[in-house]
């Protein structure tokens, strides 16, 4: 059997990131910038699926990528309905539902568009595998005390699923639906899952568990509502309170955790406080997850991009290694986790979903 060759797409709102793999092995790499000048003629990111798909094209070309050597090409997913975790083909059907989708658009959206474009012609599958839509929450984990804000899943699940999977495989040496994990996510925005016999069956988003570089994180209800109804703040103000705006960068005036440990070095106590703070939300979060499988987890995964930093890890660990063994696998390893989804698929060692619209 020929070796599938995999391009992969991931969409950013100011690049594209693609690659390409001969199996697990990547034999092309690009980061494709798109400036404010380039992108200001669109006024919905559906509309950049043209121009997304030539600058790929043509990316491919430089590298001497022939479009014809392709046998799958692989998506960064969009927001779709809640789904159950895994692969589901790009359809016309996926395709027509996002350009549907005219109001919380994710710039994920126009990669599956783009991925549908290029492997439709070339009569070959294409997939997104994991979106931020990810639910597979257990019942009990949904129920809030209002019910007309159940608790969601949405954050982090390519990463984080991905890493659980590597943990089982190269670490623990057990099928991933043998074991149980608390991932915690890293990056600008975090968010933390449990993974339990293969489900995610619990998890906390960015906005209700600890803060972030640039998120709020967990803040008391009625102070939110308080300030809300203010008269001092716009909706669009507000939401960049909790997502852009918050955390370090609200706390501190960055949101680059390199700065902050440099300002610790150099005896600056607010932004000690505030990093201690920010593991020690890390750890309370992970042992509330802890709690929800009674305390018997497998191994606890730090990923994302803070996870380099040793100040976060050792601190962190220092909070939570009673509870299971910590495994460090830093960075965000998206463009490697969606080729090996698709990989499983393309072997059968996983079967990949239909989506109906």
């Amino acid at each position: 059997m020929a070796m599938e060759r995999i391009l992969v797409i991931n969409p950013g709102s100011t690049s594209t990131k693609i690659a390409v793999y001969d199996g697990v092995k990547q034999i092309a790499a690009a980061n494709i910038g798109h400036t404010d000048e380039e992108l200001a003629p669109f006024l919905w990111v559906m509309d950049q699926r043209g121009f997304r798909t030539d600058r790929i094209i043509s990316a491919l070309e430089e590298a001497g990528i022939e479009l014809a050597s392709l046998t799958c090409v692989m998506s960064r997913g969009g927001m779709i309905p809640p789904c159950h975790a895994g692969a589901y083909r790009i359809n016309a059907d996926m395709v027509r539902y996002m350009l549907d989708q005219k109001h919380d658009t994710h710039i994920s959206n126009v990669g599956c568009a783009v991925a549908y474009d290029i492997a439709e012609p070339l009569g070959i599958p294409a997939f997104i595998y994991d979106p931020v839509t990810v639910d597979e929450l257990q019942p009990v984990a949904r129920v809030t005390g209002m019910p007309e804000l159940p608790h969601k899943s949405r954050g982090h699940a390519l990463n984080s699923r991905a890493m659980a999977i590597r943990c089982a495989d190269t670490i623990v040496h057990k099928p991933f639906d043998e074991c149980t994990f608390i991932v915690a996510h890293l990056g600008g925005g975090v968010s933390f899952w449990l993974f339990d016999r293969g489900r995610a069956i619990d998890m906390f988003s960015d906005d209700d568990a600890a803060f972030a570089p640039e998120r709020c994180g967990n803040i008391q209800a009625m102070e939110l509502v308080k300030l809300c109804f203010s008269g001092e703040y716009t909706l669009r103000e507000v939401s960049r309170k909790i997502r852009g705006n918050a955390g370090f960068r609200a706390l501190l005036g960055t949101s680059d955790a390199r700065e902050v440990e440099r300002r610790i070095a150099d005896g600056d106590e607010k932004a000690a406080l505030v990093y201690e703070a920010f593991t020690y939300g890390i750890a309370k979060t992970i042992g509330a997850l802890a709690t929800a499988v009674s305390g018997n987890v497998t191994r606890i995964i730090l990923t994302g991009g803070i996870a380099y930093s040793n100040v976060v890890s050792e601190a962190v660990s220092a909070r939570v290694s009673w509870i299971a063994p910590v495994e460090v696998m830093p960075g965000e390893h998206e463009m490697q986790a969606l080729c090996e989804g698709g990989l499983r698929v393309l072997s059968g060692r996983e079967p990949a979903h239909d989506f109906t619209y």
